[in-house]
């Protein structure tokens, strides 16, 4: 089992703009320190947004930062959202084509290690995820531009 892109991607953009808490940075910057498409960030980014996790602030100096502090924002929830709710496989959804759903032992097995995955991600925030803000800094930002826009903290 693996997350999708796009949560991979959402969880990459909180911990990118959780390292630059102070400035507004832009899905160009994010792309480039990834070396990920700037178009699907832009429906990432969409999406955090719409989710409450990320604030968007239009115009020439605008960009985006992070719309809750680090320990705010849950990975269970961040997960949940952004894989959608399915279940590790279409039988633990509640309509299935499968002729043997009624009776198979699968289903309440798998649906006890989804329950179980996501209790381990409700235990932790974006903060646990940036304990190693130095390093992850230095690998993201090392090629940034030198001028950024310093956001207001209030």
């Amino acid at each position: 089992m693996h997350f999708s892109t796009f949560t991979d991607y959402s969880l990459r953009v909180v911990m990118y703009l959780g390292l630059r808490r102070e400035r507004l940075t832009t899905i160009s910057d994010i792309a480039h320190s990834y070396k990920i498409s700037e178009n699907h960030l832009m429906k990432v980014v969409h999406h955090l947004a719409r989710l409450g996790f990320v604030e968007t602030i239009r115009g020439n100096k605008g960009g985006m930062r992070l719309a809750r502090a680090p320990e705010n924002i849950n990975l269970g929830e961040l997960i949940r959202h952004t894989e959608g709710g399915g279940g590790l496989l279409p039988c633990l959804d509640t309509k299935s084509p499968c002729c043997i759903q009624p009776s198979c032992d699968m289903i309440r097995i798998l649906r006890e290690a989804q329950d179980a995955l996501y209790a381990v991600l409700d235990r932790y925030s974006l903060a646990d995820l940036l304990l190693n803000d130095a390093a992850l800094s230095k690998i993201l930002h090392r090629d940034l531009r030198k001028v950024d826009v310093i956001v207001d903290p209030r």
